[in-house]
């Protein structure tokens, strides 16, 4: 049987079996919960992620204000919207999400996604971190689902302050649809809730490419950078018209097919395509992050 030897105490050599595989297998799991418990810590307590929070959080509260001050005489597309926030609290939620979703959730999620490997790097911690026993393939799944942890958490922000921004500031009730079907309240809290799963896939799907980016740079503010400049250059090619044949492909085309749940009955064809579009960007630049990270010679 293998041995492995270990110096107990000056010139005394001692030897010692393996341990089972069962107690390799469970200090393993231990060893990776606390490094998933290590990062999310770090997240959710880095000031300008605190920040970041913050000003998701006040946005459907301005948004909230603004309806508030406006009034049911609003023209146009716009008065319609206002009219239903005002009729009905529970609609600021979905209008909050379709706010946000285009620019500052993505920018909230490049800067956690971006900062994930790089600011590692540019610490100077992360050949520090390679030295865990968990290995690169989950130390780089650990950031990955921290990222994840972080898009759940800033779609649950913006809808729950949304939520309470309009239980206090305006009238609650049964809400109608895009469809023009009118459902319980319980139905719009159902269908919130896969609004909120289908935006923090979307978001996470960024967060792939986010921590890709990060890999190929040792500078956080160049991998955000360049994490928002893919975002801007694919809603920038998503509005031209010549190029309608390029949006199947691009991320940002499918954020906002959450609308599919506000329908009767709820298009689950078009919340799957978009979910399946999520999948395959999690899963290529996943596998790019992957590629790039077991392969990096780390020297800092």
């Amino acid at each position: 049987m293998s041995t492995v030897e270990i110096i107990t105490g000056p010139g005394d050599l001692a030897t010692a079996a393996p341990p089972p595989p069962a107690e390799r297998t469970g200090g393993g799991a231990r060893a990776l919960a606390r490094l998933l418990g290590s990062e999310l810590r770090l997240v959710f307590l880095r000031p300008r992620n605190l920040v970041t929070l913050g000003v998701l959080a006040a946005v459907p509260v301005l948004l909230g204000i603004a309806v508030r001050a406006a009034g049911p005489d609003t023209g146009g597309r716009g008065g319609m919207i206002i009219a239903q926030v005002a009729g009905n609290g529970l609609v600021l939620t979905f209008v909050s999400l379709f706010v946000l979703t285009p620019l500052l959730l993505p920018i909230a999620v490049s800067v956690v996604s971006g900062n994930a490997i790089a600011g590692e790097a540019s610490g100077g911690t992360l050949r520090y971190l390679l030295t865990a026993p968990a290995g690169r393939t989950r130390l780089l799944a650990v950031k990955y689902v921290s990222v994840v942890v972080f898009c759940l958490a800033a779609s649950l922000v913006v809808t729950l302050s949304a939520l309470l921004t309009g239980l206090l500031m305006f009238p609650s009730g049964p809400m109608t649809l895009l469809s023009g079907v009118t459902v319980p309240v319980g139905d719009g809290l159902l269908r919130l809730l896969i609004v909120v799963g289908y935006v923090t896939a979307g978001m996470a799907a960024l967060g792939a490419v986010g921590l890709a980016v990060s890999t190929f740079t040792s500078a956080p503010v160049g991998a955000i950078a360049g994490t928002m400049s893919l975002v801007v250059t694919a809603q920038v090619l998503q509005a031209v018209p010549q190029l309608a044949w390029l949006r199947p492909y691009l991320v940002t085309n499918y954020w906002a097919d959450f609308d599919g749940a506000l329908r009767a009955p709820i298009e689950t064809a078009e919340l799957t395509q978009g979910l399946l579009v999520f999948a395959a960007y999690i899963v290529v630049f996943g596998s790019i992050a992957w590629a790039r990270f077991t392969g990096r010679d780390v020297n800092c």
